[in-house]
């Protein structure tokens, strides 16, 4: 049975593989040769097979309800209900809608949809809106989340920004909206948006530095509703029950055990419902019901089976999932529990074992982590030893009583007063935890030693005594202190970012690494914050020689502040400096200045005629074993000009496009004098701009210059000394990428 089990799940989670879903006719077939396989010696293949085919036709069904290309881009009148709970903090309201439908189109059934400046909405309620239609969409860059596949796993068949919009019908049977309302009006001393979390599951309340803090010391799972609280709560009742029957306190005419399971898995599922029951509390539920299947009556079968079932019935029910980091996290940290805690010779005190289940569950997940390209809380053991007693013994019960008896005066205000109390308690010893030591950020490791770390995690798990246990610290090290990959002496690693509307390269020589523009920064959304630093951790840049920022518009040097913060900057250059944010501290573009780092020239120039800051853009020209690369930021056209006549014009072998490719720019001046041989578009997919503008994709066209936009490539990376090609981040398929 376990075996059968086993290659269900392996053709389930096979999907996550696919660069591509096989046609019909394809799956048709692989779901017939196993069934024809079943009654044979190869039930195993078949099994594999149907859970493929399965998996492979859930897919496609999601990939067939995303927005008609036509659609892509266009303003739609639509209606549609409101579900789950709106994101109401800020400028914008941001919110799902399912029951679309429009008269002369044919919709998704759930669109992810943001209003700049909306007003109030809640869940239940139906609108009729002007949106903006997208087909489903993300920045992708290396090492970095992959929003298209989170879309396609929740179902999400297109975004959308509205442009105007009225209410038809208010909200009806909204009562979780209505519970948020009520939990955000307590005094919870500042804590409210926390308690919202923990009971309703929902943290888009949560302040951005409270998910730091949450990140850094690898607890959050504690606020967001996971197995651990359904779990929780179900263990309650059946303690609870479990303690009454052992005390001669429970009808005898009612056995236990059956209403101890039952009840538990009543009280969990109906937490489930509370929070929305969504995937992860489906996940968990499915779980349980097996856990508590197996107590009930299956528990000669060992503690591995309901672990493989409830696998096998969550992939089941949503094959997508396996798409989601969290579905990976929380099946495997039961895995390490359970191999662990099972099979042991002799009995662990209580204090012993609830800090070592911490340490070892950090011990199994750091491969799955690597995997990920997830960040590594250090503390995370520490900070769980008392923050998850804390968490489920006291601040989550009391939470969940408190909003159970809001009706009663008082009562119910006062315990989540109390709930909140805590939560700050815990937030501040957490905070103090980030401070002394931040998430680890590992650079990514080779396929070999990846397996290598897992070998050495899993001999660290196994108990003692167990031959050869000892070898797996040295194996679990090459995580820190495996050989990286160095670029070679004389060549230079360019990536251009995916950072939408703006511009961002990260150049690396092999001891020197320098960042051309910092990505834009507007509102809320600080792209130099949420991806320019993240991966520049990622690609092991740990400090920077040279901050270099062409001219003080937003979209470039918007991201800049929040880089210098995060990481050592041993200099930043900048054209237009004067407007820049004394914070900087940024020095003039030295036209002229030259440098060389590892074998790799460097060179700058600004045009003395500038007369804006496009024009006082700082040009940078890279040569690396005779191959070149010429950096404009958002140059035009007359400074296009100026620089095809200065001594340092030359030809060039890669071309940034300048100011994103649009009308004034890319001329053919500029373009006879570099010939280059590739041009590097950094442009959002959807800017109001018209970036790149048709006549310019028209000279690139004339001249033989091939294009690579990040907008439908991904961020790009060419190793400049070798004189290969670029590779974007989307040239490798996926099933689950969008092509056009």
């Amino acid at each position: 049975m376990r075996t059968g089990m086993l290659a269900l799940a392996l053709g389930l989670l096979c999907l996550r593989v696919l660069p591509a879903v096989p046609s019909v006719g394809i799956v048709a077939m692989m779901a017939l040769i196993g069934l024809c396989c079943l009654p044979w010696r190869a039930r195993l293949l078949g099994l594999f097979l149907l859970g493929l085919s399965w998996a492979c036709v859930s897919a496609q069904q999601a990939l067939d309800d995303r927005l008609a290309p036509a659609l892509d881009g266009r303003t739609v009148w639509l209606e549609g209900r409101v579900v789950g709970l709106p994101e109401q903090g800020g400028r914008v309201v941001r919110f799902e809608l399912e029951e679309a439908h429009s008269r002369r189109a044919e919709l998704p059934r759930r669109l992810q949809l943001s209003w700049f400046g909306g007003p109030p909405v809640f869940s239940g309620e139906r609108w009729r809106l002007a949106v903006s239609l997208k087909r489903p969409h993300g920045l992708l860059n290396p090492h970095g989340p992959d929003r298209e596949a989170t879309l396609l796993a929740r179902r999400v068949g297109a975004t959308g920004s509205v442009k105007a919009g009225e209410r038809l019908a208010l909200a009806e049977a909204a009562w979780r909206d209505g519970v948020r309302q009520r939990l955000l009006s307590v005094d919870a001393q500042g804590r409210e948006a926390e308690l919202v979390a923990l009971v309703l599951g929902d943290g888009k309340g949560l302040a951005r530095e409270n998910w730091d803090v949450l990140q850094a010391t690898g607890t959050v799972h504690l606020l967001v509703i996971s197995g651990q609280h359904i779990g929780l709560l179900a263990g309650l009742v059946y303690g609870l029950i479990a303690a009454l029957a052992r005390l001669g306190w429970w009808p005898q005419r009612l056995p236990w055990l059956p209403w101890a399971c039952g009840l538990g898995f009543a009280a969990a599922l109906g937490y489930g419902l509370l929070a929305g029951f969504q995937v992860p509390v489906q996940r968990a539920c499915m779980m349980l019901a097996m856990v508590l299947l197996w107590r009930l009556r299956f528990r000669h079968l060992g503690v591995g089976l309901p672990l493989l079932l409830a696998l096998v019935a969550v992939l089941l029910w949503e094959p997508l999932a396996s798409l989601l980091p969290g579905f990976w996290l929380s099946f495997a940290a039961v895995a390490v529990l359970t191999l662990t805690f099972s099979g042991r010779l002799g009995a662990w005190n209580r204090w012993l074992a609830w800090g070592r289940a911490q340490w070892l569950i950090a011990l199994g997940l750091l491969p799955v982590l690597l995997a990920l390209e997830l960040p590594v809380s250090v503390t995370a053991p520490l900070a769980n030893v008392f923050a998850v007693p804390w968490i489920s013994l006291a601040v989550l019960p009391l939470a969940l009583l408190g909003t159970l008896l809001l009706p009663v005066p008082l009562v119910g205000e006062s315990l989540l007063w109390m709930a909140g109390g805590l939560l700050d308690g815990l937030f501040r010893l957490l905070a103090a935890l980030a401070d002394w030591h931040p998430a680890w950020v590992p650079e990514p490791l080779s396929w070999f030693v990846w397996g290598l770390v897992c070998t050495g995690a899993l001999l660290l798990l196994l108990p003692r005594g167990v031959p050869m246990r000892v070898l797996g610290w040295p194996l679990l090290l090459l995580a820190v202190f495996a050989p990286r990959e160095r670029v070679p002496h004389g060549q230079v690693e360019v990536w251009q970012l995916d950072v939408g509307q703006g511009l961002a390269f990260v150049l690396r020589t092999r001891d020197h690494a320098m960042l051309y523009d910092a990505g834009p920064a507007m509102g809320d959304q600080d792209l130099g914050e949420r991806i320019v630093l993240p991966t520049l951790r990622k690609l092991g840049v740990n400090a920077l020689d040279l901050m270099l920022l062409s001219h003080a518009d937003a979209d470039h040097a918007g991201g800049a502040p929040a880089v210098l913060r995060g990481l050592p900057v041993l200099r930043v250059v900048a054209g237009g400096s004067a407007r820049l944010p004394a914070v900087l501290q940024a020095q003039p573009c030295d036209n002229g200045q030259h440098w060389q780092w590892d074998g790799v020239s460097f060179s700058l120039w600004q045009w003395p005629g500038a007369r804006d800051s496009n024009q006082d853009s700082c040009v940078l020209l890279v040569e690396a074993s005779g191959e070149r690369l010429l950096l404009t930021g958002d140059l035009d056209a007359p400074g296009e000009r100026a620089w095809a006549h200065d001594w340092q014009a030359t030809r060039v072998d890669w071309l940034q496009s300048p100011h994103h490719g649009s009308r004034s720019s890319s001329s053919q001046s500029l373009l006879s004098t570099t010939a280059p041989r590739g041009a590097l578009i950094s442009r959002g997919r959807y800017n109001a701009f018209g970036h790149p503008h048709a006549e310019v994709m028209e000279r690139y066209r004339t001249n033989g210059i091939e294009v690579f936009d990040s907008a439908v490539r991904g961020a790009v990376r060419l190793r400049l000394g070798d004189f290969g090609e670029p590779l974007g981040m989307r040239d490798p398929p996926r099933f689950w990428r969008d092509p056009s």
